[in-house]
């Protein structure tokens, strides 16, 4: 018996690139994007209580095995195939993942297809800022950074990093400005996620809410799970895209 028992396999593709998708629930959809080093029996646990609050839910599958271990082995496997995808970018400053074209091509069909509001967005560690970029389009209405970790943390410039374009910032800070709110959540001590937490309050004003714990443990919603911050992930999904 699989933990994938009951998610419908897929895939969608955009500009020519294809990935293998898992979905379940109905309701509003929101894009939860597993962690190094995949979708593993923690990111669907916590997949499933999302969709346990009325949502469907879209896993994309974009490196690691499915399931995946969540061993070092799995870990460093999983890391050296993403660190050789161009579609990550994992060093350079001031640019967007090219993976976020296809991410919001996810939440506009899936938008397309629900209706509602809007699409919730979900990115962890490595994936932690695409809900940033995803929210570049008008079909993400509840974006969560969960301990966002890109560029790595190299030095004091790729710390403070979005993993965004200048014009993608600009865009994220007009929907901010025009109330799109962005939950955040991290470890205080956590030091892949550098100084991101302070570019984006900076950045996004009252529009970014942050959620820390204290401590240097990294994965909040699975492996290092924090209830708070999954109660308030599920609270911030309801009001934004469930409300009326």
């Amino acid at each position: 018996m699989s933990v994938l028992d009951g998610w419908v396999l897929g895939e969608h593709t955009a500009s020519g690139i294809t990935h293998t998708t898992y979905r379940k629930g109905s309701g509003p959809g929101v894009v939860v994007i597993s962690e190094i080093p995949g979708i593993t029996d923690d990111v669907v646990a916590f997949a499933e209580e999302v969709v346990g609050q009325g949502f469907t839910v879209v896993l994309p599958h974009l490196f690691g095995r499915v399931p995946s271990p969540e061993s070092p082995t799995a870990m460093i496997g999983s890391l050296r195939q993403a660190c050789v995808n161009r579609e990550f970018n994992k060093l350079r400053l001031r640019q967007t993942s090219p993976i976020a074209d296809w991410l919001r091509s996810v939440a506009r069909e899936l938008h397309a297809e629900l209706g509602g509001p809007g699409v919730g967005a979900l990115g962890m560690c490595f994936t932690g800022g695409f809900a940033l970029a995803m929210m570049v389009d008008d079909s993400v209405a509840a974006p969560v950074v969960a301990q966002p970790s890109l560029p790595f943390p190299l030095g004091k410039a790729r710390a403070a990093d979005l993993n965004l374009s200048p014009a993608d910032l600009s865009r994220v800070k007009e929907r901010a400005a025009a109330g799109c709110d962005v939950l955040g959540l991290r470890y205080t001590g956590d030091i892949a996620v550098g100084t991101r937490f302070e570019t984006l309050a900076r950045e996004l004003g009252d529009a970014f809410i942050r959620v820390e714990f204290p401590g240097r443990k990294h994965s909040t919603l699975t492996a290092h799970r924090q209830q708070e911050g999954v109660d308030r992930v599920l609270a911030f999904f309801r009001e934004k895209l469930l409300s009326g």
